[in-house]
C-alpha cells in the first residue's frame, strides 16, 4: 500500500516537474520570437499630431518624407518659379533747414534771400543709367514743398537726371556746375549777361540737366561744347526738355514758366517761378 502510494505520487510529481520545465522553455522561446519579429522602433518619433508611427530608422534615411516641413527646399536648375526682381524704391523727399556750411561758396551776406529762407531738398531722382539716386537741391524755402512735388512727378515718369548737388560742390561755379551737367537751384549770382540778381539768387529757379538743355544765345551759340548735339529743338532724346512735355507740364502747375519759351535766347535748362 505505502508503496503503491510511493509511487503515484512519484509519477504526480515527475507530472509537475514537467509541467514547469515546459512553462519555462515556452516563455524563452516566445521571448525569442518577439525579439526576432518585432523590429526596433525608429529613433525618430513621428510628425506631431500625426497618428502614423514613425517608420524604421533605415526607412526614414531614404523617406524624402523625412524632410522636415520648416526647411526649404532648393528646386534644381531650370525648376519652380523664378522670383521676380524687387522694382526701384518709392520717391521721397525730405526738407531741412540749411546751414552755414551747407552754402560757404554759394550765400554770403548781402544776398537777397537770407540763409534762414532757404532750406535743402533731399530726394530721389531717377539716373541715365535706369537707376534710382538721391540728390539734394537747395532752393527757396517758400516753393520747396512745390518743387519737391515735381521732382516726384519727374521721377514716377521715369525722366532722367544726370545727378543733383548744390552747387557749393563746385565751389559756387555756376559755369562748373552746368559743364557737369548738374541739376540745381541756389545760387547768390547775378543773371546771365544781366547785374541784376538771377532767380536763383532767390532760390526760386531750377537748372535741369543743362548739357541736353544748354542756354543758346539769340545768335545759335552756346558756351559749352559738350552740348553741341543738343541746340535743336525739337529733339528726341533722353534728358532734353522741349516745349508742352510733360517736364514743361509738371513745372507749369505749380505756376513756373520754362526759359525755352522766351523770344531771342532761349534757356531750356530753366524753370523758374516768375518765368525770367
Amino acid at each position: 500500500m505505502t508503496s503503491l502510494w510511493n509511487r503515484r505520487s512519484a509519477v504526480v510529481m515527475a507530472a509537475l516537474v514537467g509541467m514547469t520545465g515546459c512553462a519555462g522553455v515556452g516563455d524563452a522561446g516566445a521571448s525569442a520570437t518577439a525579439r526576432t519579429r518585432v523590429p526596433a522602433p525608429a529613433a525618430a518619433s513621428s510628425a506631431p499630431g500625426s497618428s502614423t508611427p514613425a517608420a524604421p530608422s533605415s526607412a526614414t534615411a531614404s523617406s524624402p518624407s523625412a524632410t522636415p516641413s520648416s526647411v526649404p527646399v532648393t528646386p534644381a536648375p531650370g525648376e519652380g518659379p523664378t522670383p521676380s526682381p524687387s522694382g526701384p524704391p518709392p520717391f521721397s523727399a525730405k526738407i531741412e533747414k540749411v546751414s552755414r556750411d551747407d552754402v560757404r561758396h554759394s550765400w554770403r551776406p548781402g544776398c537777397p534771400v537770407p540763409l534762414s529762407g532757404l532750406r535743402k531738398i533731399t530726394m530721389t531722382y531717377w539716373g541715365f543709367d535706369d537707376q534710382a539716386h538721391t540728390g539734394t537741391l537747395v532752393i527757396n524755402k517758400k516753393v520747396a514743398e512745390d518743387v519737391a512735388s515735381v521732382f516726384g512727378k519727374l521721377y514716377e515718369m521715369r525722366y532722367p537726371i544726370r545727378r543733383m548737388e548744390p552747387v557749393d560742390v563746385y565751389k559756387g561755379s555756376d559755369y562748373d556746375s552746368i559743364d557737369a551737367d548738374n541739376t540745381s537751384a541756389f545760387n547768390c549770382r547775378n543773371a546771365t549777361g544781366s547785374g541784376s540778381w538771377s532767380n536763383h539768387a532767390y532760390g526760386l529757379a531750377v537748372d535741369l540737366n543743362p548739357r541736353e538743355n544748354p542756354y543758346v544765345y539769340a545768335d545759335g551759340s552756346h558756351a559749352h561744347r559738350n552740348a553741341d548735339a543738343f541746340v535743336d529743338r525739337p529733339l528726341k532724346k533722353p534728358g532734353v526738355v522741349n516745349s508742352g512735355d510733360r517736364v514743361v507740364r509738371a513745372f507749369a502747375q505749380i505756376g513756373w514758366g520754362w526759359g525755352g519759351s522766351w523770344s531771342g535766347a532761349k534757356d531750356y535748362q530753366h524753370f523758374s517761378e516768375n518765368g525770367r
